[in-house]
């Protein structure tokens, strides 16, 4: 029986694990999009959406400038803070424009991250599959976040719906291509034997 055996171990003991997920959720911070296995992806997803929750339950407390705090705002968001620090690596350097530049993690998620995803309801990040990696053939995939940084998230609006006018062309174009393909296939195999 399994039960209560929720999440992959990757052949790792429990604190080689917590550290990959650490390196993996601080990365996905800075860079907000990294490539990594399928697997992996999977479980950051789990580990970084927490996280982003955490920040984003405070509502505007979370990104209001210190000053216009009250005091029991400033302890929320403080002890807020604190317990993320105790996950999250605190900076990591990252290129801007051709110059390394140093960012706190901790503050990004809260005032980046938690105003970005204001009124969401979850599902902050996206996995997208990227083939198999060459060297060992494991599944590849891109994690990132849903909404880019320019871009503000307007609730009950997706996108898919915007786009779903074209996605009847382009289930017949793949379609096109598969039999154009598999009938490549079929002509080889006849002009070999």
């Amino acid at each position: 029986m399994r039960h209560r055996n929720a999440g992959r171990q990757f052949s790792r003991n429990t604190s080689h694990r917590k550290a990959m997920f650490r390196a993996l959720t601080a990365n996905l911070v800075a860079h907000e999009r990294i490539e990594t296995t399928d697997a992996k992806a999977k479980e950051l997803k789990r580990v970084a959406e927490r996280l982003i929750t955490h920040a984003v339950r405070l509502g505007d407390v979370a990104f209001t400038p210190q000053d216009k705090l009250s005091d029991a705002d400033k302890a929320k968001r403080h002890a807020a803070q604190a317990h993320m620090g105790r996950f999250l690596r605190r900076f990591a350097v990252v290129k801007q424009s051709g110059e390394d530049v140093k960012i706190d993690l901790v503050e990004k998620v809260f005032l980046d991250l938690a105003r970005r995803f204001k009124g969401r309801p979850g599902g902050y990040t996206r996995i997208i599959k990227l083939g198999h990696r060459r060297g060992d053939n494991a599944p590849m995939a891109l994690i990132e976040f849903v909404v880019e940084a320019g871009e503000p998230h307007k609730p009950g609006v997706k996108k898919a719906k915007a786009e779903g006018a074209d996605k009847p062309a382009k289930k017949t174009a793949k379609k096109s291509e598969g039999t154009e393909k598999k009938a490549a296939k079929k002509a080889a195999k006849v002009a070999a034997g």
